[in-house]
């Protein structure tokens, strides 16, 4: 059976992004070479496209900053996936609301990356 391995996100400020992409939601950040990167979450992968980045032949239409969707299981409960929103000083936009993710019925926040993608934090009961 198939798993999850990457998605593609586009940025447009590398020193930004990947101070948020560290310092907010808990990515390694892995050098792919001049002055590239991918935002790694244990074994899955967010591959960047962003300056420096040539999306072509592979990608058809080439993803655009801002226009992703995301939602990323947070570990512990919503209530601390808001506290630590708010530590580092990120806007929410909605929630938490009751969701349905891939592990059934959970709780949800939503902000926005540096470029206005939208991302979300599931927390699932205990």
């Amino acid at each position: 059976m198939p798993e999850f391995d990457h998605c593609v996100i586009h940025v447009s400020d590398w020193e930004l992004s990947n101070a948020f992409y560290r310092d907010v939601l808990g990515a390694e950040l892995v050098d792919r070479g001049h002055g590239t990167w991918v935002y790694r979450f244990g074994d899955q992968q967010l591959n960047v496209h962003g300056p420096g980045v040539d999306a072509h032949p592979v990608a058809r239409v080439p993803v655009t900053p801002g226009n992703s969707d995301l939602c990323l299981r947070f570990d512990g409960t919503i209530e601390e996936a808001v506290a630590h929103l708010r530590a580092c000083g990120i806007a929410i936009e909605a929630g938490p609301v009751q969701r349905h993710g891939a592990r059934g019925l959970g709780r949800s926040v939503y902000f926005r990356d540096p470029d206005g993608s939208l991302l979300e934090f599931i927390a699932y009961p205990a």
